[in-house]
């Protein structure tokens, strides 16, 4: 017989504090990251909006990237960001970024990425803006990820931070009529208004 899903105990509190080992024991139906140690939820599935962009800018990066070192992937792929030891129980932060580029292929494995990507791209959906804003941004300046941006999908907007010695320093805000360019993947450029166009 089947049991009702609100009687299924959840492996997870809350209120606990589990690592990366935790997070592979898990048989889940839904996508959850940590951030250190604390489990947080996906909302909901990505919105069609979300996607699209999700879409267009892994495209024009993929395409970018042919016959360079740096790979681009998109969710779900686990980044692990460990902070004194890359032993699965000693891990406390793994997320789960809409886009990510590695240039370093040392940081690849099995698993995914052991280490700060070098660009980070999260698209924001209703319900995640404080963990993409204060929680993950923290975490990707900590682990020193070279670049974080921040998509807007309703406003049409793009914010760049770039990291300087230990701190991130924001750009101004990017939107419809604007071209960016990275400085984490020199030479890539990319145009917002093929990107938010015809959403």
């Amino acid at each position: 017989m089947e049991k009702s899903k609100d009687k299924v105990k959840e492996p997870f509190s809350a209120y606990g504090s589990y690592s990366y080992a935790d997070y592979l024991s898990w048989q889940l139906d839904e996508m959850v990251e940590l951030i250190r140690g604390r489990v947080f939820r996906q909302a909901a599935a990505p919105r069609l909006i979300h996607q699209r962009i999700s879409g267009k800018i892994f495209h024009q990066i993929y395409t970018f990237l042919q016959g360079k070192n740096c790979e681009v992937f998109t969710a779900p792929f686990d980044v692990r960001l460990p902070v004194s030891s890359k032993d699965l129980d000693k891990i406390d932060t793994v997320v789960q970024p809409d886009l990510c580029v590695v240039c370093d292929p040392e940081k690849l494995d099995e698993l995914g990425c052991v280490g700060a990507p070098d660009l980070i791209i999260e698209i924001l959906s209703p319900g995640n803006n404080k963990k993409e804003l204060q929680l993950k941004y923290e975490v990707y300046e900590a682990s020193g990820v070279k670049e974080y941006w921040i998509i807007h999908p309703d406003e049409r907007t793009l914010l760049i931070y770039t990291l300087e010695g230990a701190k991130y320093q924001p750009s101004r805000l990017f939107t419809l009529g604007d071209r960016v360019k990275s400085q984490a993947l020199t030479g890539f450029e990319l145009d917002l208004d093929e990107v938010f166009g015809e959403l």
